[in-house]
């Protein structure tokens, strides 16, 4: 069994964040990611609201982040499967397919993905996030694709980036967001709106997205070209294995207070797993920085 003072779960943006304020504050600190590091930040094709980054690719960012924790001393392990925790008590234990850690502080940074577009496609213009990847596509037009408030609110952001046109499409019989940012969605004359209506079909030519549109009543269907597709279909949020161990939402998401400390002693939660209003990089990495510093705190006074 192997000895930290820290263990985040989780290598997107706001674990690696906690990992380099936790060993620069000299914490023997682990990072478990079950995939790559980086989170959702890795299918940004290009960021353009990273302060010191006029533009810079998902990847790249989240690659330099992880090679200044490694310098600095974190360990990293990626494609780890956590198999079984015990967060209970002042020694927390974490077993894995790669050997069993115990710490002192947790910090879950876990994340979420959206759900995704449910017709398969190799495209790198299917995004998920219009803040992140919007201003690519000014003058040109985008399919968005659900319309509760973050399709909605995203298309009008698209909207102010400049895009030439869009097309959204809700698979129920009406929109869900907010009636003022559907009424300031409907005011917009380069917007079509669609209600019952889904995607059944995606064809590619260069650039060139073919999307087969079907109404879920009528079942007749018809053919629209964009030049990309934004996805707002909801997200699911990696905590199943803490179900009845961490208090969750109604969405699955973990509650924790504005300095990170969920209800079990010792663990605090950072980034898009945390229940909040905005999800972007700069606000998990807010997060981060509290719980490392938050878990700090508390291992000072063990």
């Amino acid at each position: 069994m192997e000895q930290y003072d820290l263990v985040i779960m989780g290598g997107g943006i706001a674990g690696l964040t906690a990992a380099v304020y936790g060993v620069r504050a000299g914490l023997k600190t682990a990072v478990l990611e079950k995939n790559a590091c980086g989170g959702l930040a890795n299918w940004a094709v290009e960021i353009e609201n990273f302060p010191s980054h006029d533009k810079i690719g998902g990847q790249e960012l989240m690659i330099r982040i992880k090679d200044q924790a490694l310098k600095l001393g974190v360990e990293i392990r990626e494609i780890v499967e956590i198999e079984e925790i015990h967060l209970q008590g002042r020694s927390k234990e974490i077993k894995t397919d790669d050997g069993v850690l115990q710490a002192k502080a947790v910090i879950v940074a876990t994340g979420r993905e959206p759900i995704p577009l449910p017709v398969k496609a190799d495209s790198d213009h299917i995004h998920y996030c219009a803040i992140c990847d919007g201003t690519a596509y000014r003058g040109k037009d985008v399919l968005v694709v659900g319309g509760g408030n973050s399709g909605v609110c995203d298309a009008l952001y698209l909207l102010s980036q400049g895009v030439g046109g869009i097309t959204l499409i809700e698979q129920l019989d009406r929109l869900f967001a907010a009636k003022v940012s559907q009424d300031a969605l409907m005011t917009r004359p380069e917007v079509k709106v669609m209600t019952s209506t889904e995607v059944c079909g995606l064809t590619l030519d260069g650039d060139c997205h073919r999307v087969t549109l079907r109404n879920t009543k009528t079942l007749a269907c018809r053919e629209i070209e964009v030049k990309g597709i934004f996805v707002y279909i909801g997200h699911i949020p990696h905590t199943a294995m803490f179900k009845g161990i961490l208090a969750l939402d109604e969405q699955g998401y973990i509650q924790g207070d504005e300095n990170m400390h969920t209800n079990v002693e010792g663990v605090f939660v950072a980034g898009d797993v945390r229940r909040k209003k905005y999800r972007q990089l700069t606000t998990a990495m807010h997060d981060g920085t509290i719980a490392a510093l938050e878990a700090l705190e508390y291992i000072s006074k063990m």
